[in-house]
């Protein structure tokens, strides 16, 4: 789904979502996934990695905090 934005917000947002893409918490969180997906290829087919369930979800179901919505678990720190 696009968001229908102007030019110059898409360019804030766009520096706002680097800008926390590139935070350690995220780039240990991204690493991991990383090493998770070598290592079960078949598993990991179409899932996204869950760091507070330590599994494989759907990415509807992981990014939707599993169907809890995504504001009660805002800043939480899970261990990798």
């Amino acid at each position: 789904m696009v968001q229908n934005l102007s030019p110059a917000a898409r360019r804030a947002k766009a520096a706002r979502d680097k800008a926390y893409a590139m935070t350690p918490e995220r780039r240990k969180k991204k690493a991991h996934s990383q090493r998770q997906r070598r290592k079960d290829p078949s598993g990991a087919k179409n899932k996204d990695w869950d760091h507070k369930d330590k599994r494989w979800e759907a990415p509807s179901q992981n990014r939707g905090n599993d169907g809890e919505g995504t504001k009660k678990e805002s800043g939480k720190n899970y261990t990798i």
